[in-house]
C-alpha cells in the first residue's frame, strides 16, 4: 500500500533504492524519481548492485549490472540530479571482498563518481567463493561473516551497513553466539559513528516461524533492541525495487524503528 502524501516539513529520505539493471527489480531511475516527488521524498540515493571488473560466477552475475552496463546507470542518475527539486545521490551497494578495495575507491567513487556506496554485507568470502550469509549456519561462518563485515566498516569506504541482521534471514536461532556477533557489529557502528539499516524489504519478505514464534525475515526485534540501548546511529530505507514502494517501505521502516524509540538520521551527509 502507498503511502499519502508526506508534508515537506516532515522530512523522509530514501538512500537504498535498486533499478531493473540488478535483475530482480522494475523500474528507471526515472521511475523512482517520479514516486518519490509525489509521495513527498526530501532526499532519494540510488543504491543498485555494483558491478565488478572481472565476469566470475562467484560475484553473482544474476543480480547486478554489468561493468558494460555502469555508464547508463551512472547518466540516468545523474540527469536526474540536475532537475530534481530535491537532492539526488548516485550511489552503489557493494558486497565485501578485501582484494576489491581499491575496485571500490577508484573504480565506483572515482571512475563512475559515485556519491556513496552502501555496505550490503551478503557475503561470507572463502577463497574465490562469495556464499550467501542467510544460508550458512554453522557457527564458525557467522563468526568469521561478522570479522569480515567489519573490516569492511573500518575500511572507511562505506556510508552506512545494509540490513545488519540479514543473517537472520531464513530463520536463524537468536542465541547467546548470534547474540555476541551482532553486539560486536553495533559496537564496531558506533565507534565509526556508522548508521546501520533498518530494512523494508524485509519486513515484505517470507516471515519466519521460530521458537520465539513468527518474526521477519527481517529487521529482527531483538537486534534493534540492542541497536537501541546501544545508541548507535539508524538509517531506515525501503530497499526498493519496486516505484510503488520507494517511499511507502521507507515510511514503514520508520515505523518499526519508532517501536524502539529510535528516531533515524535522514541524511548520510554532513
Amino acid at each position: 500500500m502507498l503511502c499519502g502524501m508526506i508534508p515537506a516539513m516532515n522530512p523522509i529520505s530514501n538512500f537504498h533504492t535498486h533499478t531493473y539493471l540488478c535483475k530482480h527489480a522494475a523500474g528507471h531511475p526515472a521511475d523512482y524519481h517520479k514516486q518519490a516527488l509525489l509521495d513527498g521524498c526530501t532526499a532519494l540515493g540510488f543504491s543498485d548492485h555494483c558491478p565488478y571488473p572481472d565476469a566470475m560466477p562467484d560475484f553473482w552475475p544474476h543480480v547486478r549490472m554489468s561493468l558494460e552496463e555502469a555508464p547508463g546507470y551512472v547518466r540516468e542518475v545523474q540527469a536526474l540530479k540536475a532537475s530534481s527539486p530535491f537532492p539526488v545521490y548516485l550511489g552503489f551497494e557493494c558486497e565485501w571482498d578485501s582484494r576489491y578495495a581499491s575496485w571500490y575507491q577508484d573504480g565506483l567513487k572515482g571512475e563512475f563518481g559515485a556519491d556513496y556506496l552502501v555496505l550490503g554485507s551478503h557475503w561470507l568470502t572463502k577463497g574465490d567463493s562469495h556464499l550467501y550469509i542467510a544460508d550458512e549456519m554453522e557457527k564458525a561462518s557467522l563468526f568469521t561473516y561478522t570479522d569480515q563485515t567489519i573490516q569492511a566498516m573500518q575500511s572507511g569506504l562505506f556510508a552506512f551497513l545494509a540490513h545488519p541482521d540479514l543473517c537472520m534471514a531464513f530463520g536463524r536461532a537468536w542465541d547467546a553466539d548470534v547474540e555476541s556477533c551482532m553486539k560486536a557489529l553495533i559496537a564496531c557502528a558506533k565507534d565509526l559513528n556508522m548508521p546501520i539499516e533498518v530494512n523494508g524489504l524485509g519486513m515484505h519478505k517470507k516471515m519466519c516461524q521460530t521458537e520465539r514464534g513468527m518474526r521477519y525475515a527481517y529487521p529482527v526485534d531483538e537486534f534493534w533492541t540492542l541497536a537501541a540501548e546501544a545508541g548507535v546511529p539508524v538509517i531506515c530505507n525501503a530497499d526498493a525495487h519496486d516505484p510503488k514502494i520507494v517511499m511507502a517501505w521507507a515510511k514503514e521502516s520508520r515505523e518499526y524503528a519508532a517501536r524502539f524509540g529510535i528516531v533515524p538520521v535522514e541524511s548520510i551527509f554532513a
